[in-house]
């Protein structure tokens, strides 16, 4: 599988670790960047095109990072038809695909240790969506918001 991944200054070190590791799992990461440290960086030039080659590419994941992934996690959901959620445990990363379906995951590096992040990414690549009724109706709902601007009734 195609695994998009963006950061920021702050998760730059976390990042490479994590193309180390999505490579070692035997799937294809693609790096968004930053491709070079820079503490003046700002998230959304990274976290954007991950997220849209993630919303381009319907059988990928994406992986987002930050210092505490908000920010991140924000500017994912901006991208039309993702969903992004922010983990901080194996449990929660495990939650946002089962029950969301969610195609990006954000992390705060600032916030969990590189072998933490390693058990999220796993987790987040190894689970797949419940296609539970109940989360198919919630996930309909949201998808009729986005297009309409209208919760339907």
């Amino acid at each position: 599988m195609r695994v998009h991944l963006g950061a920021d200054h702050a998760a730059y070190e976390l990042k490479n670790a994590l193309i180390a590791h999505v490579e070692s799992l035997g799937h294809e990461p693609v790096d968004h960047g930053p491709f070079e440290y820079d503490a003046d960086d700002d998230y959304p030039r990274f976290v954007v095109p991950a997220a849209q080659a993630v919303a381009a590419e319907p059988e990928s994941l994406g992986i987002v990072l930050g210092g505490s992934g908000n920010g991140e996690q924000i500017a994912a959901n901006k991208v039309a038809g993702v969903r992004a959620v922010l983990a901080y445990s194996p449990q929660t990363a495990q939650l946002g695909r089962q029950h969301n379906n969610a195609q990006v995951v954000a992390i705060g590096a600032r916030m969990t240790s590189e072998s933490d992040a390693k058990a999220i990414v796993e987790t987040f690549l190894a689970t797949p969506f419940s296609g539970d009724p109940r989360h198919e109706r919630r996930l309909a709902l949201l998808a009729a918001f986005e297009r309409t601007g209208q919760l339907p009734q």
